[in-house]
């Protein structure tokens, strides 16, 4: 889980299901395995840079190429 502040576009864990086309669930598995960063506010929700989508999106393309 990041901790550090940023000034990087983040995205919530819906507007990543999306991108990915999976469930906001699925997201949240990613977020608490670990496999995909984010940042916890205050209230409990999460935040996923950009760049963390993009690391993945990138996983995704090279298994794919295989």
């Amino acid at each position: 889980m990041l901790t550090v502040e940023t000034r990087e576009r983040l995205l919530t864990t819906r507007e990543v299901a999306e991108i990915f086309n999976v469930t906001r669930h699925a997201v949240d598995k990613w977020i608490r395995t670990g496999r995909i960063a984010a940042i916890k506010l205050p209230g409990g929700r999460y935040r996923i840079p950009v760049s963390e989508v993009e690391k993945i999106w990138r996983q995704l393309k090279a298994t794919e190429s295989q």
